[in-house]
């Protein structure tokens, strides 16, 4: 039995829980047995907000072992995996000092503040054979994983180009600190660069166009060039200024010699280019439970992580601070 100790219960905390709950009642060997956040006594008891819905609006936790303090939670518990939804200045550290200490850790994204911060974690992991997860969701949701076996086996030809998105209202608090979250660039963008650099590696260049509209808060808006020895064309934005009614969207249009492959709020659509338009049939799940199936899985069966290695989300990172120092530079090309 997988024992997990889960660090942070607003929105994100919450999103987890619900998924190891579900994980636990399909069978899987984990059990959530210790809860952490320094607000513990009021979140316990509070709505989180998230741009997705979580199971519950409040929670019973009498079942669980609360803690305000993660020294206090380690000191007291047995537990083999610990899950991080803290602010990402918190990440880097926390993570390694919990890999030093044994644990395998399920860190939520961004990796960390910096590019050299993550590289640490990598680091970490790999010296003490601790497994490592980043919570690139993307990656493990059904859309996206089908995508991703389109450009893969080629069943519709080579990607000539593409177009990925996401978009919502403002965050609130620490998010609106763009020395503390990076901004949308960081916070939000990061999804869709992460896609970009799974299905086709690290671009040669990359160029961006961004622009802060709320005071201090980094560039809110913003718009990415990818540039590939193959010439496709490549583009991603992203936008947490959308107020009013607008609520949350993502989604991409992906060209292929073939066919072009659509995710918008009818879901996803195929099109071939010499066949009817389709729906294809998709896992019924989010992306957040897939990953966590995808790390228990790996933890309890010791195998690799295979979908999404530490290197490669420190990689991501990498591109989104190219993509920073180009809009910072209105737009200019930089190398990677």
């Amino acid at each position: 039995m997988l024992k997990i100790g889960l660090i942070g219960f607003g929105f994100m905390g919450r999103m987890h829980f619900d998924n190891y709950a579900r994980l636990a009642a399909e069978g899987q060997q984990i059990k959530v047995v210790a809860i952490c956040d320094v607000a513990i006594e009021t979140l316990k008891n509070a709505k989180a907000g998230g741009n997705m819905a979580t199971a519950q609006e409040t929670y019973d936790l009498s079942g669980y072992a609360l803690y305000d303090s993660v020294d206090k939670m380690i000191a007291s518990e047995e537990l083999d995996l610990i899950d991080i939804t803290l602010p990402t200045t918190l990440h880097a550290d926390l993570t390694c000092e919990l890999l030093e200490k044994g644990y395998h850790v399920f860190c939520e994204k961004p990796m960390a503040r910096s590019s050299d911060q993550a590289r640490r974690m990598v680091e970490t992991a790999e010296r003490t054979g601790r497994k490592l997860q980043i919570g690139q969701c993307l990656r493990f949701w059904p859309a996206y994983e089908y995508l991703k076996a389109c450009v893969e086996d080629k069943r519709y030809g080579d990607v000539t180009g593409g177009y990925f998105y996401r978009g919502s209202h403002a965050p609130a608090g620490w998010f609106l600190n763009g020395e503390l979250s990076g901004g949308a660039l960081l916070d939000m963008h990061i999804h869709d660069t992460d896609i970009v650099n799974w299905l086709f590696g690290k671009p040669e260049r990359v160029s961006t166009i961004g622009r802060n509209i709320i005071p201090g808060s980094g560039f809110d808006a913003a718009s990415t060039h990818y540039v590939y020895p193959d010439g496709k064309v490549l583009n991603a934005q992203v936008d947490w200024t959308l107020e009013g009614d607008f609520g949350f969207e993502m989604g991409f249009r992906v060209n292929f010699a073939g066919a072009n492959i659509i995710l918008g709020k009818d879901g996803l659509t195929v099109n071939p280019s010499d066949a009817p338009g389709f729906k294809p049939e998709l896992a019924d799940h989010d992306g957040y439970y897939g990953e966590l199936r995808s790390f228990t899985n790996a933890i309890l069966k010791d195998e690799a992580i295979e979908v999404c290695p530490p290197a490669s989300t420190l990689a991501s990172l990498e591109i989104v601070e190219a993509e920073q120092q180009s809009a910072e530079r209105g737009g200019e090309w930089i190398k990677l």
